[in-house]
């Protein structure tokens, strides 16, 4: 498939799907909310891990407001563009990392928290930037803030609109650890590495145990861990797991 606002590459089970307007940094226009998830559908057949990232030294710097048909619309484009895009990230079956390598705004910021794992550069920034031009967070952003950095964070960070950098995003939560930039490129590729050379069935399954958690009480989740964990003991993953366990050397996931 051609894409012109993205690109894809794959290779040793590792998808990059990179955002190309660079020229722009990386605003989100029509082309590339549409182009996101038919990559995803893509990388989750052909591959084991996903990383997304940006092309120049921005990750995304949010909605392209120069696309005037979008402000026309605020709600459909959020509803019947957005939400697709978002869910395809957020529901991908394989890991997915954010490789925030630039400025992260607005919807672009919270399109890298719908990654399983965000990674950033230490030149990186999350904006919430909405309030300055009169919106709230959205593209999830009201959705994933609170969940990751607690509330008063959250509520401090969507009213006052303030850079937060990389480190502090990393102290806060917001995302998993952030890296040198001179040492950037190589951590994010063994990380990827990483997660393309585990357990598929087991990282999908630990996926939606962790989100299930939010709305579960302790019973519902222990039978849900109890469901999810005799899956896992029925993979070969998990055989090839224990007899490299006993063995000791490194397990060959097949990923089934």
């Amino acid at each position: 498939m051609d894409f012109q606002a993205i690109t894809l590459e794959i290779e040793d089970g590792i998808a990059t799907l990179t955002l190309a307007r660079a020229e722009v940094k990386n605003a989100l226009n029509v082309q590339m909310r549409a182009e996101i998830p038919a990559a995803i559908r893509i990388a989750q057949e052909n591959a084991r891990v996903l990383v997304m990232t940006g092309a120049g030294d921005s990750f995304c710097s949010g909605q392209d407001l120069g696309d005037g048909a979008a402000a026309l619309d605020i709600e459909r484009v959020l509803r019947d563009e957005y939400t697709p895009m978002l869910r395809a990230i957020f529901d991908c079956p394989i890991p997915t990392i954010a490789a925030v390598n630039g400025a992260a705004a607005g919807a672009g910021a919270n399109l890298a928290l719908a990654a399983d794992v965000v990674i950033a550069s230490e030149r990186a920034v999350f904006l919430q930037a909405f309030s300055r031009i009169g919106l709230i967070p959205d593209a999830g952003g009201t959705y994933w803030l609170p969940r990751q950095v607690g509330f008063a964070k959250a509520m401090g960070a969507a009213l006052f609109a303030e850079p937060v950098s990389a480190r502090q995003a990393e102290a806060w939560g917001m995302i998993w650890e952030a890296v040198p930039d001179d040492a950037f490129a190589g951590h994010i590729a063994a990380r990827a590495s990483a997660l393309a050379n585990g357990p598929t069935v087991a990282y999908a399954h630990t996926k939606q145990a962790l989100r299930a958690s939010f709305g579960n009480d302790l019973e519902q989740q222990l039978a849900l861990e109890a469901q999810l964990q005799g899956q896992c003991g029925q993979t070969r993953d998990f055989s090839e797991g224990v007899l490299a366990f006993l063995e000791k050397r490194r397990p060959a996931y097949e990923g089934r």
